[in-house]
C-alpha cells in the first residue's frame, strides 16, 4: 500500500482529514491523532489499535513495533507489505479509538 492509499481509505470516516504530528503526515479525526507517517529510516506507519499484541505476535512482518512504543497502543506498519482489506479494517479501529464520543455517536446514528 502507499500513503494516499490509506489517506483515501481512512478520509471516508466521518471527521477525518489530514494533517501533520511531529513534522510528519498524518490522519486526524476531529483533530485527534489516529496515526502518521513516519520518516524514519523504517518509514512506518503508526496507527493507533487495540489489538498490538495480537498483531506483533502473529509474525506478520507488516506488523512490528519498537521500544519507543512500549506502553502506547500504536502499531507500526510496513506499508508495503499490508493487506488492504486489513488495512481498512484497522484504519477503522483506530477511528473508533481517537474519535470524540460525538463523532461516534453520530456515526451510529
Amino acid at each position: 500500500m502507499k500513503w494516499e492509499e490509506v489517506v483515501a481509505i481512512a478520509t471516508e470516516l466521518p471527521e477525518v482529514g489530514e494533517s501533520t504530528s511531529y513534522g510528519t503526515p498524518a490522519l486526524k479525526v476531529a483533530g485527534k491523532l489516529m496515526g502518521r507517517l513516519r520518516t524514519d529510516s523504517d518509514g512506518s506507519f503508526a496507527l493507533k489499535t487495540s489489538d498490538k499484541e495480537a498483531l506483533v505476535a502473529n509474525d506478520d512482518p507488516a506488523y512490528f513495533t519498537t521500544p519507543h512504543y512500549d506502553g502506547y497502543n500504536y502499531i507500526l506498519i510496513n506499508l508495503e507489505l499490508a493487506d488492504a482489506d486489513e488495512m481498512a479494517e484497522l484504519i477503522d479501529d483506530a477511528w473508533h479509538i481517537a474519535a470524540p464520543a460525538k463523532v461516534r455517536a453520530q456515526r451510529n446514528a
